[in-house]
């Protein structure tokens, strides 16, 4: 039975000065979790914007360029796979939203999140789930961080080949579980996820090493196998 499709968002912020903020890579195994803020310029409207899962690879590619020459203000946030590991995965995304709306060249009046909860910082904010299918300037920041991220994926997988990074993004899958078992632990893998930590303790880090590794007191990874 298919979802029943939420109704339109209504915001109590009528202003110019509205951030979208999205994230993606939660669920990797390997690499940074990147996030996006947006501010559309009412001036210069962009058609066709949704959540960038729903989008073709071409039209999502088409949509990138025309953020980046239309919006009032963009900005990208990331923590890469060691502060995941210090701070657990949910902290980090927090952690990387705020860095990409603090990188805005022009300052939000009020910033909407996708999901169900917002960071804890001083701008005026509110979560909006499945915010990334009914906000526009949410839209666009969940484009502009999954077109960065599939492309650091596709740059990963020319430094370590065999992983299969450029097709499934660093996502758990078959292929990369039984890559990560044969071949080892690569230095952007996120060690305090399950199957890494598993597949370090087995094979050890890429390359061949079998040296014993020192253990890590790592926090509890708390959005494993999701988005």
């Amino acid at each position: 039975m298919a979802a029943k499709a939420l109704p339109p968002f209504e915001c109590s912020y009528r202003g110019s000065l509205l951030a979208g903020v999205d994230e993606v890579g939660r669920g990797p195994l390997i690499g940074a979790v990147v996030t996006a803020a947006v501010i559309l310029d009412p001036a210069r409207p962009i058609p066709g914007l949704a959540d960038s899962k729903k989008l073709t690879e071409k039209k999502r590619l088409r949509l990138y360029d025309d953020i980046l020459e239309n919006a009032a203000a963009w900005s990208l946030g990331r923590c890469e796979a060691s502060e995941i590991d210090e701070l657990n995965i949910y902290q980090a995304t927090m952690l990387a939203m705020k860095r990409a709306v603090e990188g805005l060249s022009i300052a939000p009046e009020y910033v909407l999140v996708d999901g169900n909860r917002c960071p804890k910082w001083r701008w005026p904010s509110e979560p909006v789930i499945k915010g990334d299918s009914r906000v526009e300037a949410i839209s666009a920041a969940s484009i502009l961080a999954k077109v960065t991220r599939d492309r650091e994926m596709e740059a990963l997988d020319v430094r370590f080949p065999g992983f299969g990074l450029a097709q499934h993004k660093g996502y758990p899958t078959p292929v990369h579980l039984e890559a990560l078992n044969r071949l080892g632990v690569t230095p952007e893998h996120r060690r305090s996820f399950r199957p890494v930590k598993m597949a370090l303790d087995a094979v050890g880090v890429y390359g061949g090493s079998s040296a014993p590794v020192q253990e890590l007191n790592y926090p509890a990874d708390l959005f494993e196998n999701i988005d």
